[in-house]
This record gives C-alpha cells, structure tokens and sequence, in this order.
C-alpha cells in the first residue's frame, strides 16, 4: 500500500494542467521575490553600502549593545513565561472537560485581535503615574512603565497565544489514552508529563516556542507605548531602529535592522526544521502502523 501511494502518478494527485500549475508556481515565487526577499535583501545593502567598518561600529555603539541586551532579556523573560502557561493550558483544554473552558480558548485568542498600541495603552492604564495602581507604586518606588518590567508584560501578552496555540490541536488529536494508560500502570502526575506528554508534544512546543521567541524580539507596537524611548535604558532594537532612521542614521539604522532579519532567516530555517522533522516522525509513524497491519 505505501509502494502504491508513493508511485501515484502526479496526474491523478493534482488535476490542473501544467500551465496553470506554471502560472501559480510563478504567481507565489514574484509575490514572495517582491514583498519579501527583494525588501530583505535592501536591508543588508543599505547597513553594508559604505563599508564593514561602519556597519561594525554601528552594532558595538553603546546605545545599540544597550538595545540589544534589552531585547534579548525580554525574550529571555516572556518566552518562558508563555512556555508554562501554553502548556498548562493546552493540556487543561485538550484533556479536561470544565466550565469556562471556551471561555478561556477565548481568551487565549484576544492578542490576535486587539492591536498591540492598545495593549500597551492598558499597561500605562494600569500602572502609569495616572492608572489605576500608579499611585501605590509611586508611593512603594517601584517602576513598571517606561522600565524593564512594562516592557516585559507587554511581550507577554502579544506573544500570549503563541505556544498555547499550537499545543491545543496537537494534544486533542493525540488524546489522552496514553496518559490514561500511564496512571493506570502506576505513574504519577509528573511521571506521566515528562515521560509521555512531553515527547508527544515536543516539537509543536518547539515551535511554538520558536514563534513566540521571533515576536518578542522584533515587537514594536505595545512596547512603544510603554518604554518611554529612553535611550540605553528602555530601548529595544525595533525601537533603536526607528530612531536612528528618524535621526537620519541610516547606516546605523540598516545595521541593527539587519539584526533582525537575520533573526527572521534564523527563525525561518530554524521552522522549516521543525516542520521537515515532524513531518518525517509521522510518514515514519504511518509506515510503522502499515508494517504492523
């Protein structure tokens, strides 16, 4: 049976004529040749056009390291944090029957919709001179808004559903049977997560993970709102970028952008693994149930 789905003829799978697959084919590599690789490319010829010296000098200026540094503990921060509650609640989703369980699907969905500037605008609600706790922690000294932590809630929530998304479909489909058949042969709550719902899930968690990891580093909107643009301090490289471009840096503002396209390409090649090899444990799964029949 595999033999014979393998051998399919190409005629029997795909019933438009060649030219039109032709026309589609060329279609989607000038839309992608247009939007994305040609812009991508500007961005290196523009950080390079006069020269590795000053391309170099750009990233090692201390306003750009400062950047940097920033954007790397938010993701160090947040994409953890979005680790352990997209598990949580795609395991309490997919295996558990409760009350307010669409609810919570819901809201798991809700930085989808609403714009990131908005989130931010909440956060300065909440925790601004003039929001609602903002007195509290004035008077208790501590600094949410335009510091670290108002950075870090902000890229919580916009890369909120990105793990729990992928995990929630992966866990329905694979059911609980296995867990089940854990408990029953005497293993523990934490015995049957490690060693059966983790390696079940491990590379929808990776790529989730992956995901999320991509938004928070290249985030702009909501933490716009919330870091207060102060140079060195609250800056993250997207917000680096655009005032060096504002400032007519354009040197400068290529070469940290460039950071973040390469952190693009990272991400992507780093996506298609993840796909590639899930997609391979599975044909190697369907091979193994087709021998076994």
């Amino acid at each position: 049976m595999a033999g014979a789905i393998n051998n399919t003829p190409r005629s029997v799978v795909t019933t438009e004529s060649r030219p039109v697959r032709y026309l589609l084919t060329g279609l989607a590599l000038l839309f992608v040749g247009l939007f994305l690789v040609i812009p991508l490319l500007s961005v290196f010829v523009e950080a390079l056009r006069q020269g590795w010296k000053l391309y170099l000098a750009a990233l090692v200026e201390p306003d750009a390291l400062s950047a940097i540094k920033l954007t790397l503990l938010v993701a160090v921060i947040s994409v953890p944090l979005n680790l352990v509650f997209g598990v949580a609640a795609a395991w309490a989703i997919a295996k558990f029957e409760f009350r307010g369980k669409s609810l919570l699907i819901t809201l798991i969905d809700l930085p989808f919709s609403v714009s990131p500037v908005v989130a931010g605008l909440i956060y300065v609600l909440l925790f601004g001179a003039q929001g609602w706790w903002g007195p509290w922690l004035s008077d208790n000294d501590v600094k949410v808004i335009f510091a670290v932590p108002g950075i870090v809630l902000a890229t919580v929530f916009v890369t909120f559903p990105f793990v729990a998304r992928e995990l929630i479909p992966l866990m329905e489909a694979q059911g609980s049977d296995e867990e089940q058949a854990a408990m029953v042969l005497g293993a523990s709550g934490w015995q049957t997560f490690w060693r059966v719902t983790l390696p079940n899930i491990k590379w929808g968690l990776l790529y989730g993970v992956i995901l999320a990891n991509a938004r928070a580093m290249g985030e702009f909107g909501a933490v716009s709102v919330v870091s207060g643009h102060i140079r060195g301090l609250t800056n993250t490289v997207p917000l680096h970028v655009e005032i060096l471009y504002n400032e007519y840096n354009f040197v400068g503002a290529f070469a940290c952008a460039s950071i973040l396209a390469l952190l693009a390409l990272v991400t992507l090649a780093a996506k298609s693994y993840v796909e590639w090899r899930s997609a391979r444990l599975a044909l190697e799964d369907q091979r193994n149930a087709l021998n076994d029949q």
